[in-house]
């Protein structure tokens, strides 16, 4: 996968907005897009919101959460923050083969303070006061882009990586939005699979750049068991 990147300053909401509907991803103040010349195997995802319904299974980890306590708020930055990041980073190295290296706190502010502006939130969980989770996120006009989660591996019967993104659901619903953005699916790849399992979903067909029209189309596997 090649990316291309442009740093944006001073981003409004609107064109924030409108280059997430067309497949690109902000980290910091920097937005990413696909540019591989002769390679559409990277598609954008997202999650209709309007027509979602969720499945047994979900509803049982949203009761197993019961009590995990959520704050949203301007993203920020800690140590508490950095060394779970780096604690998941580690867990997911050894059990997924991750490259990893520790993320410093000028990296971490670069990546996932820097650049919100008002629009740009973090969502913390805490189990029994302790921060177990951090899910990065930008409301935007129509929707919810997922920027990036991290959660403690010593938790694992809270399933907190899906019930960030079932939660993120909750909160568009709320809000009223349309759409889940769930950055990019590759076909075959295993990090990917699990946006497989909130549908309905819709894929990007098209190159997302400016001068194009990169349309949105209802993707189902044609393979896929219904967990409902």
């Amino acid at each position: 996968m090649r990316m291309s990147s442009k740093q944006v300053e001073d981003v409004s909401i609107t064109f924030a907005t409108n280059v997430t509907q067309r497949g690109w991803r902000r980290f910091g103040r920097h937005f990413f897009y696909p540019s591989c010349v002769d390679c559409t195997e990277c598609k954008s995802m997202r999650i209709d919101i309007n027509n979602y319904k969720y499945s047994k299974s979900q509803r049982k980890i949203i009761n197993k959460n019961e009590e995990t306590k959520i704050v949203i708020q301007e993203p920020n930055i800690s140590q508490e923050r950095i060394d779970l990041y780096n604690k998941y980073h580690l867990y997911k190295a050894k059990k997924d083969g991750w490259k990893h290296t520790n993320i410093t706190g000028k990296e971490y502010y670069e990546n996932f303070v820097d650049g919100a502006y008002d629009f740009g939130k973090e969502l913390l969980y805490f189990i029994d006061d302790k921060l177990v989770g951090v899910d990065l996120i930008d409301i935007l006009d129509d929707g919810i882009s997922s920027v990036y989660c991290y959660y403690d591996p010593d938790y694992p019967r809270f399933s907190l990586g899906t019930y960030s993104l079932l939660y993120e659901i909750k909160l568009a619903q709320t809000l009223g939005l349309e759409w889940i953005y769930l950055g990019y699916w590759i076909d075959g790849y295993k990090a990917f699979e699990y946006k497989e399992n909130f549908q309905p979903i819709q894929i990007l067909e098209g190159y997302p750049r400016i001068a194009e029209q990169p349309q949105w189309k209802p993707w189902r596997r044609v393979d896929t068991i219904d967990p409902r």
